[in-house]
């Protein structure tokens, strides 16, 4: 079962930006859990499947069977985000690199995933360069794009609002108190959990990862070569990981 949430993939699109808080997707997510009657769940979580699918496991364990964990985060007391993490949040605020008129998104994975570079990303979206794409990037990129295409800008709302709802000034909309208490909650995880982690990752680094694997008795298994999107560049060695 791989819902996506609203505003995103397939799912319905709010209009209204101040519709799109962490406590509403974690809302929403809750009320699929509930309604599908879903019990022995293995939740796999990735970037926002952090703060948005961990809160069930901790206030709903009975119904988790294991957790697989890759590069994400819980908001706590002591951690510290990174100047990459601030950049991003800070490009979505007013007047930012990201701050126009349906920005192109779908560029975002193919850097992260080395098809293309910073310097292309920067070209194609501060200068209007079009870029020449191999067929890798090109599938990956419509694939990203499909769900927006022919939309007007509103339906981009809810991407806009991901980013600015890491608690670093907003605690409030990007459900800061709720995520620690997650987080603690979670310390006391007596079942299976599994860390799978991109190393090359500047966001979530692989220090981060191994030291949330400890706290949470889990096993730490790093990806080399992988970085914040592990699931577009190795989604095989994950499934076998899972699966193992």
């Amino acid at each position: 079962i791989a819902p996506d949430h609203l505003g995103f993939g397939r799912s319905d699109k709010p209009t209204d930006i101040h519709w799109y808080t962490i406590a509403g997707h974690v809302e929403v997510l809750t009320s699929l859990i509930m309604s599908l009657d879903l019990q022995n769940i293995t939740l796999v979580c990735q970037d926002w499947g952090g703060p948005t699918g961990l809160a069930q496991a901790a206030t709903m364990p009975d119904r988790f069977d294991r957790l697989v964990i890759m590069n994400t985060w819980l908001h706590h007391d002591g951690y510290e985000y990174c100047e990459n993490v601030r950049t991003w949040s800070e490009a979505w605020e007013e007047n930012g690199f990201y701050c126009y008129e349906q920005p192109d998104l779908a560029l975002i994975p193919l850097m992260d995933g080395g098809l293309i570079t910073r310097k292309q990303l920067y070209e194609s979206i501060a200068l209007g360069i079009e870029l020449d794409l191999s067929e890798d990037a090109r599938r990956m990129y419509d694939g990203y794009h499909a769900p927006l295409k022919g939309l007007p800008d509103e339906a981009y709302n809810g991407y806009r609002r991901f980013p600015l709802s890491i608690p670093l000034k907003n605690y409030q909309n990007g459900n800061a108190a709720a995520q620690q208490m997650h987080y603690r909650l979670l310390l006391n995880w007596d079942k299976k959990v599994d860390f799978i982690w991109g190393i090359e990752d500047v966001i979530f680094t692989e220090l981060w990862g191994r030291e949330w694997a400890g706290r949470m008795n889990g096993s730490f298994t790093p990806i080399p070569g992988a970085n914040h999107f592990l699931q577009n560049t190795h989604a095989s060695e994950i499934v076998n990981l899972i699966l193992d």
